[in-house]
């Protein structure tokens, strides 16, 4: 289930139901990220939308000769911008569509604004099959509450989800962030889950105006599987094999490059020259692009040492929890004191940051809040030493009051890896490969809510590969990094 082509497809069926001629496509804060993240510029002006605009800009000209085709969350605050559009309209035509279900006393509304008539359609999105929903049973838990608000909306808008329909209907997979607190917290080592910890995507973009030296055309970059081939080929990698991927990549380009001395001797040299000088412009600046993303990332890993943090970190998330430490001598019951003393180390080194000193101690709190010889105390005292900021000191108590035993449904501290535990964590997936072809789901939607990581969206990918007839798609209120 390709969820960027899905939502292209959508989009693409917007424009021509406008018909031909000149279009201004008009969306919110939201949508405007939405239609950035499937469409590139060049893509959708062939379509001939020659203008983009945000429903809440106060200084759009008025231009009769273009047909708005608006792409809109159905919010109170939307619907309020699309009145005051429709009192006053800007544009030849309107063509609406919402991204989700939109009440009929706002569509009534909507119908009354329009007084000159320049409304042509109003579309809600099909959502197809009705799913089988899959939540925490405990009433006061968020993915309960979540599912029986979805269970009212399909009951009340039951024509949207006759789309489509299936033998098997599709498993909404609802999780709350609080029964794993840790993943979040560690350092994640695959190329897109690096960029998003170190850099940040937004959208797509990633901003590298911070980089030493950093070129003009290169201080935003886009990152996108559907446009950059070895991007999506490398994303699901760890760091090493990137390093390696990159040098190839680096040796292909060199092969490929235009001999500087090259004579244009005859038209057909001239016309080689042409034909391949797109490609080559192309794959010099994906060459540009990842060899700048790539150094940079390894840059920061030994700047802030982030391999000796990652190896702190996973023992801390991976031991088991000795709560009877003190009454057994043996060096396995002693990993308390072995913790403690690799916490304490890091955060005097001045090359551990303050946010990867917090996360540190936040794991810790995590797998000893109920140890009798806990040290949080003493390692708090070591972060105000380090000269961290009080607000980030307070993340470790809240962490706990978040994702602490007395809240999440499971022990994640046992001995396992981190891809282990969010196994565990997407335990709602488990035996799917064993369930028959005939009662298999073929669609599967999983929700974060509190959001998802991208070491949860490599599971996903890999649960993708090795159960054939499957798809499932991940999803989340956010994507986590450090400063997310």
């Amino acid at each position: 289930m390709n969820v960027v082509f899905a939502v292209k497809q959508y989009i693409s069926k917007m424009i021509e139901d406008s018909g031909p001629g000149m279009k201004v496509l008009l969306m919110d804060k939201e949508t405007t990220g939405i239609v950035s993240m499937v469409y590139t510029q060049s893509e959708i002006l062939q379509k001939e939308v020659y203008l983009f605009e945000r429903i809440d800009s106060q200084n759009r000209e008025i231009m009769k000769h273009l047909k708005a085709i608006c792409f809109l969350r159905p919010t109170k605050e939307n619907v309020d911008y699309l009145i005051q559009e429709l009192r006053r309209p800007k544009y030849s035509i309107y063509f609406i569509y919402f991204s989700n279900v939109i009440s009929k006393s706002d569509v009534k509304s909507l119908a009354e604004a329009d007084e000159q008539e320049v409304v042509a359609e109003v579309q809600r999105s099909k959502l197809g099959s009705s799913p089988a929903i899959q939540n925490d049973s405990r009433a006061d838990s968020s993915p309960f509450r979540l599912g029986e608000c979805v269970k009212q909306v399909i009951s009340k808008e039951y024509e949207l989800f006759e789309f489509r329909r299936t033998e098997v209907p599709p498993l909404l997979l609802l999780l709350d962030r609080c029964d794993d607190a840790i993943t979040p917290l560690l350092n994640q080592w695959t190329y897109q889950a690096m960029v998003h910890e170190l850099l940040g995507i937004n959208n797509n973009r990633i901003d590298l105006s911070r980089v030493p030296g950093i070129s003009k055309d290169l201080r935003e970059v886009v990152l996108s599987a559907e446009n950059d081939e070895f991007y999506a080929n490398n994303m699901y990698l760890n760091f090493a094999e990137i390093g390696s991927n990159i040098k190839n990549l680096m040796e292909d380009f060199q092969k490929r490059r235009p001999k500087e001395q090259q004579r244009l001797e005859s038209i057909a040299d001239m016309k080689a020259f042409v034909e391949n000088y797109p490609q080559f412009k192309k794959m010099s600046g994906t060459v540009s692009k990842h060899v700048t993303v790539v150094g940079e990332l390894s840059r920061l890993v030994s700047e802030r040492n982030l391999l000796e943090v990652s190896e702190v970190e996973q023992e801390l998330a991976c031991q088991n929890d000795h709560s009877s430490a003190l009454q057994c001598a043996s060096p396995a019951c002693q990993h308390w004191i072995l913790d403690c003393e690799n916490v304490k180390r890091l955060l005097q080194n001045p090359k551990v940051t303050e946010f990867d000193a917090v996360r540190l101690v936040m794991l810790y709190a995590l797998h000893y809040e109920r140890h009798s010889s806990s040290s949080l105390p003493g390692l708090i005292v070591d972060l105000r030493s380090k000269g961290v900021a009080e607000k980030y000191r307070k993340l470790v108590s809240a962490v706990v009051e978040y994702g602490g035993k007395r809240v999440r449904g499971s022990d994640l501290f046992s001995p396992k890896d981190a891809v282990a535990i969010t196994k565990q964590f997407l335990k709602g997936l488990k035996g799917v490969e064993n369930v028959t072809l005939r009662d298999r789901p073929q669609d599967i939607i999983v929700f974060v809510i509190g959001g998802a990581t991208y070491e949860e969206a490599l599971t996903v990918y890999n649960l993708n590969r090795t159960t054939p007839g499957v798809r499932i798609v991940l999803g989340g209120t956010t994507i986590h990094n450090t400063k997310r």
